[in-house]
This record gives structure tokens, sequence and C-alpha cells, in this order.
């Protein structure tokens, strides 16, 4: 398994050198796949570590004022997926008001020399660090040539003449087009973690459910038509709700996921919610009776369109 580590702070960690990525990585998008997998390469050739480098909260996370802005990727997930990217560590920094004032070239030499000896650091197009953003490629190149590492930057992907972007991936899944959402992703949308326990009314109304916390504002929220992944070797259809649960009073952003014809205990298990269509917002009903109407004519609408969505894959 590839190293985690939270801080600039602290000694040496690759005394032979490494090849670093930088980014915020939200969603690991195909442009920000291109970046991980130029730098892993590098890293090969010249037979040293590959090091991406993250941050976590998001830098606009910590600056947004009010409610924060949306997330594709939870930190966990984004740290699975890099690794399965093929990099030897991931640094998830920890962004907080010492990390917002830390200048640029501080950032380089206690980082990027002092604990993961660099010899090339790679970043996507127009990526910026440090104290008021001050760090660019320019900089990158004139310390490295300095301090004995070299500095590039990936052209941008584009897909279709489409630029590929986070923020353009959080659009699309607002507005429901998973599919043009996942051409960019390069993977379909799926959310990921442990089933927590919630508490207990889909079960009580006839609709019991894999509940995964998701403690950030998420890009998507409504009734959808789901897979669920990691209970068996196929995924299993579903219908899922995501948002705050106003009908019953709920406060925090709660994926609950009911599997069809399924009977057993989650709890505690690592599962993939993976979104194929949207059927509605959320809305709050008047009582329960109204909600448990509403979720039976959800749950036949989820189980056609999935139905479909199979017959088109297996096609």
């Amino acid at each position: 398994m590839s190293r985690l580590f939270r801080s600039v702070e602290g000694g040496e960690l690759f005394p032979n050198g490494s090849v670093v990525c930088i980014g915020a990585f939200d969603g690991l998008h195909l442009g920000h796949r291109a970046l991980v997998r130029h730098a892993v390469a590098r890293a090969r050739a010249l037979g040293v570590a590959a090091v991406a480098v993250a941050f976590e909260p998001l830098p606009r996370e910590f600056f947004a004022q009010g409610t924060p802005p949306p997330r594709l990727t939870l930190a966990r997930s984004k740290v699975e997926i890099l690794r399965e990217l093929g990099v030897d560590a991931v640094g998830l920094l920890r962004f907080d008001a010492a990390m917002a004032a830390m200048p640029a070239e501080t950032f380089v030499r206690q980082l990027l020399v002092k604990r993961l000896s660099a010899r090339e650091v790679w970043i996507g197009p127009e990526f910026c660090f440090g104290n008021r953003r001050r760090g660019d490629l320019a900089l990158l190149q004139k310390m490295g040539a300095e301090l004995g590492f070299t500095a590039g930057e990936i052209e941008a992907v584009d897909l279709h003449g489409e630029r590929i972007s986070s923020t353009r991936i959080r659009q699309l899944l607002q507005q429901g087009d998973f599919a043009r959402a996942n051409d960019l992703l390069g993977r379909p949308y799926a959310i990921s973690g442990r089933v927590v326990r919630g508490r207990q009314l889909g079960r009580t109304l006839g609709f019991p459910t894999a509940n995964l916390r998701f403690p950030k504002t998420p890009a998507l929220s409504g009734i959808y038509a789901t897979w669920v992944h990691g209970v068996f070797d196929q995924p299993w259809p579903s219908v899922s709700s995501f948002g705050t649960r106003p009908t019953v009073e709920g406060v925090e952003p709660l994926l609950e996921a009911h599997l069809f014809d399924f009977q057993g205990d989650l709890y505690g298990r690592h599962i993939d919610v993976e979104f194929v269509a949207k059927l509605r917002d959320e809305e709050k009903f008047n009582d329960l009776a109204a909600l448990t109407d509403q979720m039976h004519r959800d749950a036949e609408q989820a189980r056609a369109i999935l139905s479909e969505h199979r017959l088109r894959a297996t096609a």
C-alpha cells in the first residue's frame, strides 16, 4: 500500500528522489488521470517514487463564505483512486489558515525539496498554489533551476471539443446528465462509503436503506435510479435518495439506497452507489403516507430504467 502523509512539515520521505504531481483532484476526471499517469510514467522511467499531492479540505472550500461549494469526491475515495492509478505516496495536506498563508516559495522548499526530494514536478493547466496563488509554473521552473528539479505542465485534456474540468462535471451532475458527466470522468459517477445506521425510518415504511454519510456539500441531490456495487459480484438495482430528507426534518446530506428484493444486514459494509438517472427533486410531503406512496412510484420507475439500462449494456 502506498504511503499517506498529511503535512508539509517533517523529515525527508524519499531520499532517492521523487516525481510529484499537484492538484485539487476533485473527481479524478480524465484530465486529472492524465496528469497522474504522466507523473507515474516519469517516476518509473527515473526509478524513483511517484507522489500525488492534494489538499483537504479543498482550498475553495476553506475560503468559501457561507455554504461550501459542491464536492465530487470525498477524501477517502480520492486517496483510493490515486493509489489505483499507481502512485507510491499521497500527500493529502491539511489546508488550514497556516497553509493558506504559506508563501509559494516556502511550499516549494519545505515540501517539494526537503520532504519529497523532487526531481520533477508536474501540474495541470493554470494550476496555482501558495499564498495569494502566487505559485505557478514559472515560479516552479525558476526555483527548480536553483534547487535541482525540473517542472512542467501537461496540456489541457479535451473530449469531443469540450475541456474537461471538475466545474463542468458538477454542472452536468446537477442537470442529471450522467452520460456526459461519465464521459468526462472516464467512469460512472458513484459515491463510496461505509454503511452507517440511520433512523431506520425507511424500514418501518417498507423501504429499508443502506445509508452513506456525505459530510460535504454534494454536487447533486434528489431521487435516483442507482446501482449498488460491493454487495454481490454484479451491481444490484436500487433506488436512492440523496439529500437532507425535508419531510423528516433532516439536516446533513445522507445518501440512502434501497436495494430491490434484498434481505440482509449491510451495516459496516463498504459499498459504491452508481448514479444512472434522476427521477425527481427532493420535496417535502405533508405526511409519511404521501411520502410512502411516492416512494412506491419512484421504485417502479427506477426498476424500469435499470432494466433498460442493463439491456443496453449487454446488447
